[in-house]
């Protein structure tokens, strides 16, 4: 069911997609979109305050093994997304997504296959996938 969800949307934004069809106005919006995603989060914090930063040097834990280490890593993020927040960070992804899908309708690649691939991919690695 999730295949077709991924493989509909993708049909559905290259039946929309009218006036911005060449790759270099696609790259553009698609960078304009995750910029916009940064810009909500950021205005969550700055404009909204209902989320704060309170960032420091991430300890190394050399010795720890990975399970320990996940636990012990820091998102510096305190607080919670207010409803508000929330739906503006939602929307600006959703567009994300839709130039994503844009991009993949023009270069013929199928965004649900990019998915399984790059799942398998970080599966089979496992923890040596680190990012």
């Amino acid at each position: 069911m999730k295949d077709i969800m991924v493989d509909k949307f993708q049909f559905t934004v290259g039946e929309l997609l009218i006036r911005n069809k060449s790759i270099l106005d696609l790259i553009t919006k698609f960078q304009d979109s995750n910029a916009r995603v940064n810009r909500s989060i950021v205005k969550s914090i700055t404009q909204c305050g209902c989320l704060k930063v309170n960032a420091e040097k991430q300890v190394s834990y050399i010795d720890a093994d990975f399970e320990k280490l996940r636990d012990l890593m820091n998102t510096h993020l305190e607080g919670e997304l207010c409803e508000n927040c929330r739906d503006y960070i939602k929307k600006d992804i959703g567009r994300n997504l839709f130039y994503l899908a844009s991009i993949c309708n023009t270069l013929d690649l199928n965004l649900y296959d990019i998915i399984i691939k790059e799942l398998d991919r970080v599966k089979m690695l496992g923890k040596y996938n680190l990012r």
